[in-house]
């Protein structure tokens, strides 16, 4: 990569920060030729799951085996199978869809029902696919990754299984009537294991984007080409539809059939925030073979927009600032137009929604249209407002659907979006557990569906919004929860992720109630730049060279709890997960004397080789890219692998990780803990066989996962 004057005065600013960057570079590369930890990056390598084996048995032993872990574990797993939980439903046709998991079907069940059946306390439901006897008629462990049913009809569905949890899957198509998967010799879509995506095109072909073959991924891991394939065809026939370069991060086709409309649409993710969109449309004339011809039409939408399509309306959601003409529409901004006017090039838009002016503190928090209508989901610091408005109109037509009550988050989506304007409403908080209701637009009452009950006392408990001002002197927001009569210090959890544009809001957490709250502890939420709390500029504001900033962020809500007397450091631990994960080892390296324990869950730590191992090259635009020097020089500054030391006294620290996650790979944890663990540290680690990214298989390995975490945390923050 050429060292361009933009990036030599990254480079100069990578100095200016670590005082002697180009000294501890060269000494750093030094460093990862001779890593004698590499052995850890093959996954299922026999020296490497020896040491997995070695290091789990002791966490077995030591924290696992105590009776208060056991304790813990029988009673989040009862929580977690709970039969008075609420069954979610996605409508299909005549039917709703639930899938479900409990202590008799571990692997789960997908069943329907109606709604009148769905509205009884008790309502009566028809299996339609048994993943437990799946998996134990096949002898896999197949987990349900997704399913993509055929519209209009709802007969046919793509069902994707996973291995254990992987990202990567297995596609089958399944017959609703029947109940069954179709058999490949009677025609049924098939497809081995590989990441991608499928989507149906018509009554009888899909897209599908998958590994063709050598040359056919990007370097992310992901399929380059997106093809047609029709029913009864060799897959090896199918038809090429898009062809993206191997530096893109990914590519895809989908269709929207329900509509009056049908519409195919082609996606190019050429890195994580920026992509191309085009409308797949038949052409006028037919090739000279007399079969249907096709073209691609760009949508003409800033490179970083994001966008969908409904019902004959394109929809764009701002990442930057936007000129069109004379009018400038501002980045975070939803906006709407007539996709055909918006193809030949039209400049009006309606404004759906917009950041309030002169203020960062509102943000769009999502999108759904229904028939005639939008639901437009907006955070004002951190808290839901829902508005309704038309699919013509704009953001002065706006009517409140819901109003901010308290801390309560609130999302909705369609019921049916081409049949009607029904929704369904999910609404709770930190000590509130989740309601499902179901409303139409234009109706003022909302009919609550289900009520789930409360699984840990909430009595005397009570939920605040602080903010901390971090170095710069931004504001940064953060919820506590915890006694509302406190008095003192209590064992405090502090957790963050501040990335990718993710927004951290108020939720009902039975792990967090059972494992923390109801033994005395304070649970905190820290609302750090990098995420997606303010919009797109809260995020962009931690990119790449500026991610001190989602660190510094967090180390001012850490000081700001012990300055109120919340907690004190002893008592202070900190928990995050994959880029929370990053976030947990920069705290220790950095402020390791700030914290009393540290768990860091399937986390990235080596940003040096982030990029090589499995999905790390399609981050790149969020961190950095290690090769090129300028960036290499701020990003060592943030990788945890590389900054932390022998003789320095860190706080506590476990690692959980999985051997099938496949989006961060086991690497990152494995090599941080046998680092820190020669040069003398405590680590504690564990290794789960299944799980995929999110760590666990099937309810039983959550609890036993969460267990851990709970378990250590309180043993060194909570005794004593």
């Amino acid at each position: 990569m050429q060292r361009t004057l933009a990036a030599v005065a990254l480079l100069a600013l990578g100095q200016a920060w670590a005082g002697e960057a180009e000294t501890n570079v060269a000494a750093e590369e030094t460093a990862v030729e001779e890593d004698p930890y590499l052995y850890l990056e093959n996954i299922d390598g026999r020296r490497a799951m020896r040491w997995v084996a070695a290091r789990n048995r002791a966490t077995q032993r030591t924290l696992a085996s105590a009776r208060g872990f056991k304790r813990l574990r029988a009673r989040l797993l009862e929580v977690f199978d709970a039969e008075d939980r609420i069954p979610y439903i996605d409508k299909l046709g005549p039917h709703y869809y639930n899938f479900w998991r409990d202590k008799s079907h571990p692997r789960g069940l997908w069943r329907r029902t109606s709604l009148a059946e769905y509205r009884r306390e008790q309502p009566q439901w028809e299996t339609v696919l048994d993943l437990d006897a799946l998996a134990r008629r096949e002898k896999e462990s197949w987990v349900l990754s997704a399913f993509y049913c055929r519209e209009p009809d709802y007969q046919r569905c793509l069902v994707l299984l996973s291995r254990g949890g992987a990202d990567a899957f297995v596609t089958r198509e399944f017959d609703l009537v029947e109940k069954a998967f179709v058999p490949e010799k009677a025609g049924g879509f098939y497809l081995p294991e590989a990441k991608g995506s499928v989507g149906w095109a018509g009554p009888d072909s899909i897209f599908v984007a998958t590994d063709f073959g050598p040359g056919t991924m990007t370097e992310s891991g992901y399929p380059r080409i997106v093809k047609l394939w029709r029913r009864g065809q060799p897959l090896e026939e199918a038809e090429t539809v898009f062809a993206g370069e191997a530096t893109d991060v990914s590519i895809g086709a989908y269709a929207d059939l329900g509509g009056d409309e049908p519409v195919q649409v082609v996606w190019q993710a050429t890195d994580f925030y920026n992509s191309n969109m085009y409308l797949r449309q038949a052409a006028t004339a037919e090739s000279e073979g007399g079969e249907q011809s096709w073209t691609l039409a760009q949508l003409p939408k800033p490179p970083d927009a994001e966008a969908s399509i409904h019902r004959g309306r394109v929809f764009i959601v701002l990442k930057s600032d936007w000129q069109l003409g004379d009018v400038r529409y501002v980045a975070g901004s939803l906006l709407a137009a007539d996709v055909e006017r918006f193809l030949a090039g039209t400049t009006a838009f309606n404004v759906l929604f917009a950041p309030a002016a002169g203020t960062s503190r509102t943000s769009l928090a999502g999108y759904s249209p229904t028939r005639r209508h939008v639901l437009v989901n907006v955070l004002a610091n951190v808290r839901n407002r829902v508005y309704v408005t038309g699919l013509e109109a704009g953001s002065e037509q706006w009517q409140p659907l819901f109003a901010a009550d308290g801390f309560r988050t609130v999302s909705v989506e369609p019921v049916a979006a081409h049949e009607d304007d029904r929704y369904f409403a999910r609404s709770n908080d930190y000590l509130t557990p989740p309601t499902l209701s179901l409303g139409a637009v234009g109706e003022e009452a909302t009919e609550a569906l289900k009520q789930a009950p409360g699984y840990f006392d909430a009595d005397g408990l009570a939920i605040a919004q602080h903010w901390a001002t971090s170095k710069d002197g931004t504001r940064i927001p953060y919820f506590q929860v915890g006694p509302a009569d406190a008095d003192g210090a209590a064992p405090t959890l502090l957790y963050g992720y501040g990335g990718f544009e993710i927004p951290l809001v108020p939720s009902y957490s039975p792990g967090v109630g059972i494992g923390w709250l109801a033994r005395g502890g304070v649970y905190v939420v820290a609302n750090i730049r990098g995420g997606g709390e303010f919009g797109p500029e809260w995020h962009q504001a931690a990119l790449k060279e500026n991610r001190n900033r989602a660190y510094e962020d967090f180390i001012a809500v850490a000081e700001h709890l012990i300055e109120r007397g919340v907690t004190t450091t002893p008592q202070l631990g900190i928990l995050g997960g994959s880029n929370g994960g990053l976030l947990m080892g920069n705290m220790l390296a950095m402020r390791p004397a700030l914290f009393g324990a540290i768990v860091a869950q399937v986390p990235l730590f080596d940003m040096r080789r982030y990029h090589m191992l499995l999905a790390g090259a399609s981050w790149v635009a969020e961190y950095g890219d290690p090769d090129d020097p300028a960036e290499w020089a701020f990003l060592r500054r943030y990788s945890p692998y590389h900054n932390v030391r022998e003789g320095t006294a860190y706080p506590p620290l476990l690692v959980t990780t999985s051997t099938r996650d496949d989006r961060v790979h086991p690497a990152h944890a494995r090599k941080m803990v046998a680092k820190m663990r020669d040069m003398g540290h405590e680590v504690t680690y564990y290794e789960n066989v299944e799980g995929g990214h999110g760590g666990a298989a099937d309810n039983a390995q959550s609890a036993y996962m969460w267990a851990l975490v709970y378990e250590f945390l309180w043993r060194k923050l909570g005794e004593g």
